[in-house]
């Protein structure tokens, strides 16, 4: 059986890592989240002192990194970062770094060395668009903002629930105009995409709608 590529997109706080790894797990694939690629070369960025608005040493910092995103477990040149990643300041630095056409063509030509084999689920924000126009199966999850804050206030894995519901929407807002401006892949719905709306809807029935729509694939 053929082993599909899976891109699922969507903005913070949509439901993309809980739905990518339940979807992985159920389907025996690997699971690849693109934007800890993004925040590791952020905090390897701030760890070594290189500011943030300097291109060309990001560009060579993520070229010359050797970043770990599979296994529940992000690492970048030895460090293990998959808790270190999740704080409000990796938030914003990983926004900069990803607004930059050269860390971005970096990343990207990885993220399709990864999964060009398939047997894939990887999330992100331009997988559907731009790292696999051609993927098998396209998703784009979406929320209302006020759950998408509500869903990243309570979420263990990021720092930044306890600045209160308010700041955690202005951070996702913020974060939702850099990711849908910026030149460089901006945040869009693939022509060929489908939306789910996951505001209000548990995750089981979500990961049943795209374990739906990878069935269907599976039987064309």
């Amino acid at each position: 059986m053929k082993r599909l590529i899976i891109a699922i997109d969507g903005p913070s706080g949509a439901g993309k890592g809980t739905v990518a790894r339940t979807v992985a797990e159920m389907l025996q694939y690997r699971h690849v989240d693109t934007g800890a690629m993004y925040r590791a070369v952020g905090w390897k960025a701030l760890h070594d002192g290189i500011p943030l608005e300097n291109e060309a040493a990001l560009a060579a910092l993520a070229q010359g990194s050797n970043i770990g995103v599979e296994g529940g477990r992000v690492t970048i040149d030895g460090h293990d970062v998959t808790q270190a990643i999740r704080t409000p300041d990796i938030d914003k630095a990983a926004s900069s770094v990803a607004r930059m056409p050269r860390v971005r063509e970096v990343l990207v030509a990885r993220q399709r060395h990864i999964g060009e084999s398939g047997g894939i689920v990887m999330e992100g924000r331009d997988i559907g668009t731009v790292v696999f126009p051609k993927a098998d199966v396209k998703i784009y999850l979406d929320a209302s903002a006020e759950e998408r804050a509500r869903r990243r206030m309570n979420d263990p894995a990021h720092t930044g629930g306890k600045a209160g519901q308010a700041a955690v929407a202005a951070s996702i807002d913020a974060r939702d105009r850099s990711d849908t401006t910026r030149t460089a892949s901006p945040l869009t719905v693939a022509p060929d995409a489908v939306t789910i709306d996951t505001t209000g809807v548990p995750i089981a029935q979500v990961v049943d709608r795209v374990m739906e729509l990878v069935r269907a694939t599976r039987e064309d």
